[in-house]
């Protein structure tokens, strides 16, 4: 016989017999044309078990109900990294390990630490890792595809905005520190004059520069007075009854007191605010510039030197209009004077806005650089712009969203499962 054939055909063998005794892995579910193996079935089961080992309510439910739950959830799972593959979103290393490291956080860990924390409950970090990939890429999608399904009419807004629930939603909120400078059950009138002499006396301190939280740690009588009397951010219903009118009214910063009470004198100092109101006042500068850029045929200094020169014509009385629309070489703005129009902060380069925000209005600032070329400016006004309207409208519609989109997400994976083919193999 050729010994070639001979070889063929022991190799042939081995193979059988190899393939016989090692089997890698095998299908348990097809899923369109995707599959989940036994192995990423039984890898998801012990890791819902894990999560429950130490729960003492009761035991776990039957494997097989737990098996059930876990292929259906990796079916739907499925479909939509794939959907997520098909849309293009992908999830950077970098993102992933932040997520990993507010996850090791959470617990209180390192994320070494918490590595060993999951290998020791018997957790592959790797597969950990991967399914975290996972989770973060199907939630990116569901935001995408969800909230495009969800509709909020404007009557339906207009409404909710009229609601008490919708009052409450759209309310700033504030952040509170407090100083109680307690009395007695049965004060009489020298302790309550002398706890009173005291609270001003604080007062007075704050105002002169001392530190609020420092004083709170020092003489509050308060639940959170070693948290330097911080009440953590809040809304005016969740605020005492006696705080809530005030801080209202407060400005950042602003110290108010003494606000006497059955359990003593109270101080509240306004540490931050968000919200409509707060963020809805928005600061805008209109400003008009000139710009000369360096070229091929122009050299550095001799863009600057052209913009010192277009900046001394303005300054000895011609019209910075005209001298704009003729020099400038900035195509967005040239033709309309050099006018930038009402910007709010975060709209040019830092070198630009920090000279623009050091400019008392209609003065002409010297020559500067920036990464563009070289400028020379004029503020021609400053205006704060309320926006808070808008801000409350966004605020209740995001609220109203948030009601709707775990409805709409069942409906949107019961749709998407329907429509697959899945062939079950366990």
């Amino acid at each position: 016989m050729n010994r070639t054939l001979i070889f063929c055909i022991l190799l042939l063998l081995f193979t059988d017999v190899q393939g016989a005794r090692i089997i890698l892995d095998r299908i348990a579910v097809v899923v369109d044309e995707d599959v989940i193996t036994y192995s990423e079935v039984e890898e998801r089961i012990r890791s819902v078990k894990s999560q429950f080992s130490g729960n003492e309510d009761g035991g776990l439910p039957p494997d097989d109900v737990i098996s059930d739950q876990v292929i259906e959830r990796l079916i739907v799972e499925t479909l939509q990294l794939k959907m997520g593959d098909r849309a293009g979103v992908r999830i950077s290393d970098s993102e992933l390990n932040q997520t990993l490291q507010g996850i090791a956080a959470q617990n209180q860990l390192s994320l070494s630490d918490f590595r060993v924390a999951i290998e020791a409950d018997g957790i592959s970090y790797a597969n950990m890792r991967e399914q975290i990939r996972r989770e973060m890429i199907i939630s990116q999608l569901q935001q995408g595809f969800v909230n495009n399904r969800i509709e909020i009419s404007e009557q339906e807004l207009k409404n909710f905005l009229a609601s008490e629930l919708g009052e409450a939603v759209i309310a700033d909120e504030y952040r509170l520190a407090h100083i109680l400078l307690a009395i007695s059950e049965e004060p009489s009138a020298e302790e309550i004059s002398e706890i009173r002499s005291q609270a001003l006396s604080l007062i007075e301190r704050v105002n002169d520069g001392e530190s609020f939280q420092a004083l709170a740690i020092e003489y509050s009588a308060g639940q959170n007075a070693l948290r330097g009397g911080d009440l953590g951010w809040r809304k005016p219903v969740q605020l005492p009854t006696m705080f809530a009118d005030v801080a209202q009214e407060m400005v950042v910063g602003e110290t108010r007191g003494p606000i006497k009470s059955g359990s003593g004198f109270h101080l509240i100092t306004l540490s931050e605010k968000r919200g409509a109101q707060a963020e809805g006042q928005v600061p805008q500068t209109r400003a008009r510039h000139v710009l000369v850029k360096p070229s091929e045929i122009r050299s550095d200094n001799e863009a600057r030197e052209l913009a010192e020169n277009l900046r001394n014509e303005v300054i000895n009385g011609k019209d910075f209009d005209g001298i704009a629309r003729l020099h400038s070489e900035d195509p967005g703005s040239a033709l309309s004077g050099g006018d930038l129009g009402w910007t709010t902060a975060g709209i040019f380069v830092p070198e630009f806005e920090a000279v623009m925000n050091s400019l008392e209005p209609n003065i002409v600032s010297p020559v500067f650089k920036t990464s563009h070329g070289y400028h020379f400016l004029e503020v021609t006004g400053r205006r704060i712009e309320d926006f808070s309207e808008q801000f409350q409208r966004n605020m209740a519609e995001n609220y109203l969203r948030s009601q709707k989109f775990e409805e709409e997400l069942a409906s949107w994976l019961r749709e998407i499962r329907d429509e697959a083919f899945v062939d079950i193999r366990i």
